[in-house]
């Protein structure tokens, strides 16, 4: 991840100058805002991906040397099925209408949005990482249901 750290550094720093120039030069407050926010969310996710390089260190990616074969076995959980996101996508519709037809509507819109963010945030929470991977899980999800993400 240094080398990603490193590409949104410079698209922060780029965002930074360009809106220097900008505000300084122009003396429009609304493109300046745009541009600021551009260079802070740019700054924000070099930070993310600084830090993560300094937890976990060196990626294949990130070495001359590495081998195709040494970025090979599972990359993560992937949630087999879920259903929130279908819920956040209903709370999302009717607060849009909400906003078209009333006040009432809304809040019910945002309440059905905030409760299905908050179980797709939440939803595997409590999951075990260091077990996700092991055989007995497949074994404890009962006959018939497949818990695997990867293709055959």
């Amino acid at each position: 991840m240094r080398t990603e750290a490193r590409l949104f550094t410079g698209v922060a720093a780029f965002f930074a100058v360009t809106a220097a120039a900008y505000g300084w030069f122009s003396e429009e407050p609304a493109g300046t805002a745009a541009l600021t926010l551009a260079f802070l969310m740019g700054s924000l996710i070099a930070f993310f991906l600084r830090v993560q390089y300094r937890r976990r260190g060196l990626r294949a990616q990130d070495r001359g040397d590495a081998e195709v074969l040494d970025t090979a076995g599972p990359l993560d959980f992937f949630p087999p099925h879920s259903p929130w996101p279908p819920a956040a996508a209903f709370g999302a519709i009717v607060l849009a209408l909400g906003i078209v037809y009333g006040l009432w509507l809304a809040l019910i819109g945002f309440g059905v949005l905030a409760l299905a963010v908050f179980g797709l945030v939440f939803q595997y929470a409590d999951r075990d990482p260091q077990r996700s991977n092991s055989p007995e899980d497949d074994s404890r999800s009962g006959p018939g249901s497949s818990t695997s993400t990867r293709s055959p």
